[in-house]
């Protein structure tokens, strides 16, 4: 594998859809997508919680400078997200402006948990299921956010992907997540990936967090060199995040610097931001969520969750 290319643009000196046109030409987008090709967008909308959005969500600005431009390539764009443990995809969409958005530019948004589902091999579960949408996508492209995590420690390229699994309880396959982001991404690999750090989340991310505010976007064919770029960006080592780094060891992108070349002044885009802390609740939450039974019958279950969930925030309060 030869060295992989990351471009790093501020949104304060160029404007968004000037800074996105430059990242998808730097990437390859006008050479590599042909009229009639079906492109697949991914961005991430990990919360339909309004006061959330702006700063957990990968930004409508963003994901609508990618659509316009390419509109110019071809006619056949689809965004596509699966539900999410505690909401649809619908209501998603519906928050986060996609469905304005589509109608628009007349492209499609697909819930991929509705859409026609195609069975893969896994060497972990035996058989997983897909959308159609997804695995037939003839250029796919991952718009995720620039975030902390506190569980993977970042979220990024790889991690957007896992919102491509259409199931809402696949919490119980968090044990195999490192081996499985990777299996996803050699399954339909993000030809393009355009990480909006714009505004981004620190603290408690992936949710619950504050802005980071960072006003850069980047943008790499590389996702493994995407994601291992902006943990540095943020002060983070890429290794410290076992999915990034077992998906750099398979293969799938460079994790090390010295195999990226960076377009853009690193050194002045970085930032400090506060890091996610995997606390005794999280851990629970990731040791219960090993037992099917205990996350379909209390973690899924709202009526038993949201009362347990007040009951460790009192806690939280109480030791901090």
């Amino acid at each position: 594998m030869g060295k992989s290319s990351v471009i790093i643009r501020s949104v304060r000196e160029s404007s968004v859809d000037e800074v996105v046109r430059e990242a998808l030409t730097f990437c390859g987008a006008g050479r590599d997508i042909k009229r009639g090709m079906k492109v697949v967008l991914k961005p991430n909308l990990c919360t339909e919680r309004k006061e959330m959005i702006h700063t957990a969500n990968t930004s409508i600005g963003v994901t609508e400078a990618v659509v316009k431009n390419l509109k110019d390539l071809t006619g056949d764009i689809t965004i596509c997200e699966a539900d999410g443990a505690r909401y649809t995809v619908e209501q998603a969409y519906e928050a986060n402006g996609i469905y304005d958005l589509a109608k628009k530019y007349s492209i499609k948004a697909v819930n991929l948990s509705r859409d026609e589902k195609v069975w893969v091999d896994s060497r972990h579960v035996g058989k997983w299921d897909f959308g159609r949408t997804f695995l037939e996508a003839d250029y796919f492209i991952s718009l995720p956010a620039l975030k902390v995590h506190a569980t993977t420690v970042f979220t990024g390229v790889l991690k957007n992907q896992w919102g491509c699994v259409p199931r809402k309880d696949r919490l119980i396959w968090h044990k195999y997540l490192s081996e499985m982001l990777t299996d996803i991404a050699k399954i339909v690999p993000p030809r393009i990936s355009i990480m909006d750090g714009i505004v981004g989340m620190q603290g408690r991310g992936p949710i619950n967090g504050y802005p980071i505010n960072a006003g850069v976007i980047l943008a790499s064919a590389d996702p493994v060199a995407l994601d291992a770029t902006g943990m540095r960006l943020i002060g983070l080592d890429p290794y410290s995040s076992e999915h990034v780094r077992v998906a750099g060891e398979s293969g799938v992108g460079n994790i090390s610097a010295g195999d990226i070349e960076i377009d853009g002044d690193f050194e002045k885009y970085r930032v400090t931001v506060e890091f996610a802390e995997e606390d005794w609740a999280i851990k629970l939450l990731n040791l219960f969520s090993r037992s099917e039974f205990i996350t379909q019958k209390i973690i899924m279950n709202d009526r038993l969750f949201y009362p347990i969930r007040r009951m460790v925030i009192g806690l939280r309060r109480l030791i901090n």
